[in-house]
């Protein structure tokens, strides 16, 4: 082994010391945390210069300070000839209340003072006076600042300072000084180096002698905190802030500091070893990396740790470190540092245990690395099962209509792949038409962006129905028809008219296509005669709101109840003069109005059932005329069925745009209006009112200068010099379409001006050089 490494390890048992002191030996704070000028550095590193001072004075100190009362001095500032920042000898001293806890809180008085390396504090601002404590400032420690609910609490403004052993909780009744103490603490630890662990100096130094393999074995040989452990882990392996608060947003779920969880997260990870069932909870590291995102590189590194220098690494205990990384993998990438650290140790597994167990899965790792990208999601239940064996998982892919498909896929597979490898297998690749997933259930859809990652909305699913089972199997994905740029070159006999005629029929269903009562009866009679052929007396009936929009028939029960009122009844007679009241007015007008609320009650009751039994009566007459029209398509092919129907709704100018409902909609013009449909088609958008078929409103994109959303719920359109704004819960899927027909646009007139000119060089006559050149 070359001398330099050997010389260099010797020199840094000097930081493990300090690790062994983290990891439970007892120590004084002051001689963890401090190290002093003379210490010797190694490898070119400085070591953390901090010094604990007793308080200084400046010239106007003692003197000119018992000229003011002591306690209107609860805060002095002194100052040199420069600040803070030039001035590292620069105090600020004062009283401040201290919580001392005990058999109960309480709170003491002490004088503090600030140094550049420290916050002390003192029996007395005498100069004389005794030291009760410090605590060091590095760049982990955080401050607290004050606020109202403990003011409102106590009367007193609260400070909080964390250090790595203890933490300061100060006190002031002055709301200025309790902010200006916090500035000050603040910048005197943004002022420290960052700390280093003794676990980040040996990564980086094994990064240093990658090439070297006997200086690295020596790193592992002499350094425990680099191998596999039995025993728990008191502080983590990389730094993190004392009493950091980043996390506060998932306070909910009962998380502490971070230096706690990582502490947590290493129990956990020695739990599996024994875990009868590790899946649950692998998926709850998981979770906590997703919530806690810095302790995802501390995770890496006590996962790197408890699969090096294993006694029995081929195990089935000690290989659930393994599949854990390779569902860290496949979720989150560590940061740059750790990564190298990672992909070296994947390295060094399989050049020395080659042909194993680690060898597969330290593969997989490393081939998962470069796919990964982050998830929204930790993987489901079903996602890590597969993933403990390296294999990939089944997704089925529903179709307009009643058909599916199963589909391998991978924790990185994206809506964009998935779309690719059905287009491929159903012959679509060259349509002129897009096609993209749907996320859907009975009563909502959504487009899913062609990034997306598929195990993240199947992980969305499994959590949807663990809050309600009951939701079973409506939650899936679809493939549809995304882009309608071209409805009327389809072939009659391929799966796209299919897809056409089921999504079109889709949309009369939601009563999106405006279309004549009778017409509406044609589509359903067309439908039935395509799905079950002719008409016979025991072909089973599907229900009708499976062939007409169910809005039709409402509007016929209730235009038909629409009739004059009776003539009301007769006032009742007046009492005969001279009869006395019989009952108090109170109770009078109390029994009235419980009669009155009574009979309203009873009488929206009636109304009720009147509504749905003229219901019943216009669905079976409705129904009866679909099966007369149906009955008049005998011999009809499914082919021609489908072709009628798509004719009948191509009759709709508006036919292949989307439509998206819109809350309210206003103009710069001064034109507003509520509930209207928004149409996004191939070459322009366009207003509708709803059941109309002719649009209020139409833009072409080419006059369509900017759109975007503006706020949580507005949509806007900059057309020429109008601005439209549009109320709608659809923000997301309106601009990502519109997105998509733009860049369909562009590629075609690209793909059309690229032949163009083809042709016309083609086209040139060929001409013959000079043989000489002139």
């Amino acid at each position: 082994m070359p001398l330099q490494g050997v010389g260099w390890f010797l020199c840094c048992r000097q930081g493990f010391k300090l690790l062994g002191r983290e990891y439970g030996e007892k120590e004084d704070e002051e001689s963890f945390e401090l190290r002093t000028k003379d210490e010797p550095t190694c490898n070119g590193r400085s070591p953390l210069e901090v010094t604990l001072t007793q308080p200084t004075h400046t010239a106007n100190g003692p003197s000119s300070l018992s000229e003011v009362p002591e306690e209107m001095r609860s805060l002095i500032i002194e100052r040199g000839k420069a600040g803070l920042e030039e001035d590292p000898e620069l105090v600020v001293k004062g009283w401040l209340y201290r919580e001392v806890r005990g058999g109960w809180i309480w709170q003491k008085r002490h004088w503090f003072v600030l140094t550049p390396d420290s916050l002390d504090y003192y029996t007395s601002n005498d100069q004389t006076a005794k030291r009760l404590g410090a605590l060091v400032l590095t760049s982990l420690c955080s401050v607290i600042w004050p606020d109202k609910q403990t003011y409102k609490e106590t009367g007193y403004w609260s400070i909080t300072v964390y250090g790595r052993k203890h933490c300061y909780r100060l006190f002031t009744k002055h709301f200025n000084e309790a902010v200006h103490w916090a500035c000050a603490i603040q910048k005197v630890i943004e002022s420290k180096a960052p700390v280093e662990t003794p676990t980040q100096l040996l990564i980086r130094d094994i990064e240093e002698n990658k090439f070297n393999p006997e200086v690295v074995e020596h790193i592992y040989n002499h350094n425990p905190i680099l191998k596999y452990t039995q025993s728990p882990l008191y502080a983590p392996l990389l730094p993190f802030p004392y009493g950091s608060l980043d996390h506060t947003c998932h306070t909910g779920k009962g998380y502490t500091t971070l230096r706690d969880e990582a502490v947590k997260v290493f129990n956990s990870l020695q739990q599996l070893e024994s875990a009868r069932d590790p899946v649950p909870l692998i998926q709850g590291v998981l979770q906590t990396c997703l919530d806690l995102h810095p302790l995802r590189d501390e995770v890496y590194c006590q996962l790197v740790k408890q699969t090096s220098g294993v006694p029995a690494p081929s195990t089935a205990a000690h290989l659930r470190y393994w599949q854990l990384l390779t569902c860290m993998s496949c979720t989150f990438l560590p940061g740059l540092p750790v990564r190298k650290y990672l992909r070296f140790h994947l390295k060094r597994v399989q050049s020395q245990c080659p042909d194993t167990e680690m060898d597969n899965y330290a593969a997989f790792i490393s081939e998962a690395l470069e796919k990964t990208k982050g998830r929204e999601c930790v993987p489901s239940l079903e996602e890590i099962q597969v993933l403990l064996n390296r294999q990939e998982m089944l997704c089925t892919v529903y179709y307009p209509g009643h058909s599916s498909c199963q589909l391998p896929i991978t924790s990185h597979t994206t809506a964009d792949e998935v779309v690719k490898k059905i287009s491929e297998q159903l012959g679509l690749q060259h349509s002129q038409n897009t096609f993209a997933l749907f996320e859907q259930n009975a009563h909502w859809e959504r487009a899913v962006g062609g990034s997306t990652i598929i195990a993240d909305i199947l992980t969305r699913f499994e959590n949807l129905f663990a809050k309600d089972p009951s939701s079973e199997g409506q939650w899936r994905l679809c493939f549809k028809l995304y882009c309608f740029l071209d409805t009327d070159g389809i072939s009659t006999d391929s799966i796209e008219h299919l897809f056409l005629f089921e999504q079109c029929h889709d949309m009369v269903i939601r009563g999106q296509l405006p279309a004549s009562e009778e017409d509406l009866q044609s589509l359903a009679a067309l439908r039935l005669q395509a799905l079950n052929g002719d008409f016979g007396t025991h072909t089973p009936l599907p229900s009708l709101d499976e062939l007409f929009p169910g809005r039709v028939v409402e509007a016929r029960a209730l235009a038909s109840l629409r009739n004059p009122q009776p003539p009301s009844a007769p006032p009742p007679p007046a009492p005969p003069a001279g009869c006395g009241q019989r009952f108090p007015a109170g109770l009078l007008s109390g029994a009235l109005w419980s009669h009155t609320a009574a009979a309203a009650h009873k009488q929206r009751a009636e109304e009720g059932l009147r509504l749905r039994g003229r219901l019943k009566e216009e669905a079976a007459a409705v129904m009866g005329a679909i099966v007369e029209r149906w009955k008049g398509l005998q011999g009809c092919s499914p082919q021609k069925c489908m072709t009628a129907y798509l004719n009948i709704a191509k009759q709709w100018p508006g036919f292949g745009c989307t439509l998206y409902e819109v809350d309210f909609y206003i103009s710069s013009t001064g034109s507003f209006s509520q509930k209207l449909w928004l149409g996004v088609a191939a070459k322009s958008v366009a207003l509708y009112r709803q059941g109309e078929s002719e649009p209020l409103e139409s833009f072409p994109y080419g006059q369509i200068c900017s759109y975007g959303v503006t706020d949580n719920n507005t949509f806007k359109i900059t057309a020429g010099d109008r601005d439209l704004l549009f109320e709608t819960s659809k923000l997301n899927e309106i601009a990502q379409l519109m997105n998509a027909y733009i860049s369909a646009a562009r590629q075609h007139q690209s793909q059309k001006s690229r032949t163009e000119r083809e042709s016309f060089c083609l086209s040139l006559p060929v001409l013959e050089l000079p043989s000489q050149l002139i």
